[in-house]
């Protein structure tokens, strides 16, 4: 017969340490209750969580990942398109061009020369000095949401090219257009300042 193995147990004499307070106990289930109700009420899929902040220090980061942002930027470019359009005395060519140029011409100054975030973040400034391009995804390369926004003016390029026949003009004026916003977006130019412009 084997020799039972000796269990070990301390008591409150053997380590010297009080036991907690009958009102430290009382305080320390309520807070479980707490908990257990606060998760009830977040893991319940039908009640509304008003109020629940997002997890993210800072939101410029995955603002172009929300739901419907690129179904509201394609909504926004033909809007402007059709308003061009509805001006009597402008052609489809240059209404075509108007709408490459004003379209890139945000796009660099939204994506390429405005800094910093329009929110309050604990990331002690390290946004200030970033463009929201290079905020996106947080500086990771060749994301979908990256790509769709180069990819959307090299469209909108072919498509500003096509309706104005190639001709000399308007080429010239779209494809400098086109490079002013696509240039910004090479991964050999991320956080680099030509010349020190834009650089505080």
């Amino acid at each position: 017969m084997q020799p039972k193995p000796k269990t070990w147990s301390l008591t409150t004499e053997e380590t010297n340490l009080p036991s907690p307070p009958l009102e430290m106990n009382r305080q320390i289930i309520e807070r479980v209750e707490d908990y257990k109700f606060l998760g009830n009420i977040i893991g319940n899929k039908n009640k509304m969580n008003v109020g629940v902040a997002h997890s993210e220090v800072n939101p410029n980061t995955r603002v172009m990942n929300s739901r419907g942002i690129w179904l509201t930027y394609a909504l926004g470019v033909g809007m402007l398109h059709i308003v061009l359009l509805s001006i009597p005395f402008f052609s489809v060519p240059v209404v075509w061009t108007l709408t490459n140029i004003i379209h890139n011409f945000g796009m660099y100054v939204f994506m390429h020369a405005v800094k910093g975030t329009p929110f309050e973040t604990p990331d002690q400034g390290k946004a200030r000095l970033l463009t929201h391009w290079e905020q996106l995804d947080y500086g990771v390369q060749f994301t979908s949401s990256r790509k769709f926004f180069t990819i959307s003016p090299i469209i909108l390029y072919f498509l500003a090219s096509f309706y104005t026949k190639y001709d000399t003009t308007h080429f010239v004026i779209n494809t400098a257009s086109l490079l002013s916003v696509l240039i910004p977006k090479l991964p050999q130019l991320h956080g680099v300042r030509i010349f020190g412009i834009n650089k505080y």
